[in-house]
């Protein structure tokens, strides 16, 4: 007796990259997650461990699409530094984010203080970061969160004497810091503020500019000077006396 066994195909579950929505409501919004990206990413290029990524599907159970959370700005630690479609963590070892930074707002308020706080408690990230440039609702504006024996608490300020606001991470080994509404990352080493490579090619050509126009002022006023030498060398004066 011929015993047929029927071949049923089993589906690749997919893993979507990407969900069809904008990546920010507003030109601020945007600003901001682009500019903690870039410079995260330049300060930690040569980190061949270190990941930074932002707006990134993190995908956190294996077999379960619907188990997904895409973080403005993320860093990993334990991991290679290359270019993903998404982040798989049973493809990088099961590490997860140690750092997460969300530019929030009155339309996302729900989910950053509710089910991306609960998720990102869950996944171990050490330390999750909130920033409103648009001051919806967060007073201060930028606030930390660290976990602590599974829930987070919060990250101390340290106000400035110029009146700037500032936060430690520990994760990152940097200073977040807040001055009129603007958040700008520092080096606590340096204690300098940290372009982007976009931001330090603007200063650098800025700084080029600067230098060409004190030459070119320079330059006439040695013309000037010279003119005005031989113009009394005809009257016969001598413009050494001067």
């Amino acid at each position: 007796m011929t015993v047929t066994v029927e071949y049923i195909p089993i589906t690749p579950i997919e893993y979507p990259d990407e969900d069809g929505k904008p990546m920010a409501e507003s030109d601020q919004t945007r600003e901001y997650l682009l500019y903690a990206a870039k410079v995260l990413e330049v300060y930690f290029k040569n980190r061949p461990d270190v990941y930074v990524s932002g707006n990134l599907f993190i995908y956190y159970e294996q077999g379960n699409p619907e188990s997904v959370v895409a973080p403005d700005v993320f860093v990993v630690f334990g991991v290679e530094n290359r270019q993903r479609r998404s982040y798989k963590t049973w493809e990088e070892n099961n590490q997860t984010p140690d750092f997460v930074l969300e530019i929030t707002s009155k339309s996302t308020r729900s989910k950053d203080q509710g089910a991306k706080k609960g998720i990102y408690a869950f996944l171990g990230v050490r330390e999750y970061y909130q920033y409103d440039p648009t001051g919806d609702y967060l007073t201060p504006v930028l606030q930390g969160l660290r976990l602590i024996d599974g829930n987070y608490v919060p990250v101390a300020t340290t106000t400035l004497p110029d009146g700037t606001v500032s936060l430690v991470s520990e994760v990152l080994g940097l200073e977040l810091r807040l001055k009129k509404h603007e958040m700008r990352f520092y080096d606590l080493l340096t204690n300098k503020t940290l372009f982007s490579f976009e931001e330090e090619a603007s200063a650098r050509q800025a700084a080029e500019q600067a230098q060409q126009a004190a030459e070119q002022a320079r330059q006439a006023a040695e013309e000037k000077a010279h003119r005005l030498a031989a113009k009394l060398r005809e009257l016969n004066i001598d413009p050494d006396i001067f």
